[in-house]
């Protein structure tokens, strides 16, 4: 795959990582999640102002981006949290700051000659 095809695919895979958090509440509720245990919407919601309809609809998002996984235990949904696109994000800001590092280099380069 080219290049450039390539790093647009990588984008296009980690916009809505991006976009999950880019909301306060579901920072928090990623930080709760990254104990490791499973958690429930009441215990996500412990602590918090607000509802669990509110909770729910922000899990949604994360579960969405990959980022959080849910299971039915009886009657309640546990919710934990997959690290695998947060790496993955992670790997890809890397990447993008390394294009950078590499660019800052040649424009130094260039104006010091």
């Amino acid at each position: 795959m080219p290049r450039k095809r390539h790093n647009g695919a990588l984008a296009k895979r980690q916009a809505p990582v991006f976009a999950a958090f880019g909301d306060t509440t579901r920072l928090l509720l990623v930080a709760k999640l990254s104990a490791g245990e499973a958690s429930s919407i009441s215990e996500l919601t412990s602590g918090s102002r607000l509802t669990r309809q509110a909770i729910t609809k922000h899990l949604r998002v994360l579960e969405r981006a990959g980022i959080v996984r849910s299971s039915r235990t009886g009657r309640e949904n546990r919710f934990r949290l997959d690290p695998k696109p947060i790496d993955e994000m992670k790997s890809y800001l890397e990447f993008v700051s390394s294009q950078w590092d590499q660019a800052l280099a040649r424009l130094e380069a260039f104006v010091e000659k």
